[in-house]
């Protein structure tokens, strides 16, 4: 039996556990989960999609939180650390907690004699604990697509499929409609699914009636509308008045918050909440990352924003937030994301670009984000940084009182800050 004394130790070893990082398939993943009998009896709810995924997941969590059930969730990737990705009834799981779920799984899988990937390790250790510790609700976040993802080893009560872009295509697709075939393959017949994207891909909306799902799509079956400081959501099962402007900023979370409440609509059998659940779920609820604003001047603005949709999102959060001389960003990229469409979408809102390299072999050398900035349309050359600590340490020398700095383009990029600020 393996024994490893810390978390640390746990997750570089089963990083190391099979030789490639991304595996698509279910049948390995799905014998250990036999094997241990993982089984859950409470309702779940899988969120897929190219972006709004996280923002979903803690809406969700927070609603029902406030409605005093028990709720696991598990996302991904994180920022700081990994116990980040399973939470316990709105706490971040211990590593006490992880490293006796990744150990449960290990043993089960070597009594196989099969390997897993660091995702399906972990996805399978994040469902032990949610058995374990008797969750009333259990919030999974898809990884990568959808249909041989590993959370799609479950079967939603509800699905939520948020938005869906071109993302990931190597392993999706390379159009809408190839990417859309993808993820609707977590909704599941005889059960309901929520699309918060407006214009579905006609692929999602053929699984769906093909394997007799209900389908409830944002403008056609539910919607919502802003009024003054509030907003109102209208949908098959319920209509809800005054509610508050979610604590996630961006206009964008009112389709993300409208989606969450027709999903538990569609579970208040048996999940029932409250107005006031829901009006104070929305005004507590946290998404470290997701155009996350920090307290003081400058102004800074961190966002994980890695794709093109997610760009256009940040772009229109940029345009509402006014009064500000200028717009410093610090920027990296990975070396398998379309830089050069993120760069294009964005170059009309920043003053001052600094760019600096990331940690590991996806990381996209200083040198080729200047060349694609350049080709992009940036026209002043941006400074170039030893690392994201050092273009933070740039980026307020440069600033003034009245400008704002926007640290945006991975979750490396992201994370590199936040440690930097701190």
């Amino acid at each position: 039996m393996t024994e490893l004394a810390t978390l640390t130790d746990w997750l570089e070893f089963i990083s190391r556990q099979h030789p490639q990082a991304i595996a698509f398939g279910l049948d390995r993943v799905n014998a250990v989960r036999l094997a241990l009998n993982l089984e859950l009896s409470c309702p779940i709810i899988i969120v897929g999609g190219t972006n709004g995924k996280g923002s979903a997941c803690m809406m969700l969590e927070a609603i029902l939180s406030q409605a005093h059930y028990r709720v696991g969730t598990y996302t991904s990737p994180h920022l700081l650390r990994y116990n980040e990705r399973v939470r316990l009834s709105g706490e971040e799981a211990s590593d006490e907690d992880l490293i006796e779920a990744l150990s449960v799984v290990e043993q089960a899988r070597s009594r196989l004699d099969v390997a897993l990937t660091y995702f399906e390790f972990t996805t399978l250790a994040a469902a032990y604990l949610f058995k374990r510790q008797e969750m009333d609700a259990v919030i999974f976040e898809v990884g990568l697509g959808g249909r041989l993802d590993a959370v799609n080893i479950f079967d939603a009560d509800v699905a939520v499929l948020m938005s869906i872009d071109l993302d990931h295509m190597e392993y999706l697709g390379a159009t809408r409609e190839a990417i859309g075939a993808e993820k609707a393959c977590i909704f599941r017949g005889g059960q309901t699914a929520v699309c918060a994207d407006s214009n579905p891909p006609a692929s999602v909306l053929e699984y769906a009636a093909k394997i007799d799902t209900q389908l409830l799509c944002i403008d056609r079956d539910f919607d919502y509308q802003v009024q003054a400081q509030q907003w109102r959501y209208q949908g098959p099962n319920s209509r809800r008045y005054g509610l508050p402007l979610p604590a996630l900023l961006g206009r964008v979370q009112l389709a993300n918050a409208s989606a969450c409440i027709a999903a538990l609509d569609a579970l208040r059998s048996r999940l029932p909440v409250s107005a006031e659940n829901v009006r104070t779920g929305l005004l507590q609820v946290s998404n470290p990352g997701r155009f996350q604003v920090l307290a003081g001047r400058p102004t800074v603005i961190l966002d994980v924003a890695h794709n093109p949709h997610a760009a256009k999102a940040l772009v229109a959060n940029l345009i509402q937030m006014t009064g500000y001389d200028r717009t410093i960003a610090i920027f990296s990229m990975l070396n398998d994301k379309d830089i050069s469409s993120v760069v294009q979408i964005v170059r009309g809102h920043i003053d001052q670009w600094l760019v600096a390299p990331l940690e590991g072999v996806r990381a996209t050398p200083t040198a080729e984000l200047v060349r694609i900035m350049a080709e992009g349309g940036v026209v002043e050359p941006p400074i170039c940084c030893v690392n994201i600590h050092d273009a933070c340490d740039r980026a307020y020398q440069i600033a003034g009182e009245n400008d704002r700095i926007l640290i945006f383009g991975s979750f490396l990029t992201v994370a590199a800050a936040m440690n930097a600020v701190q």
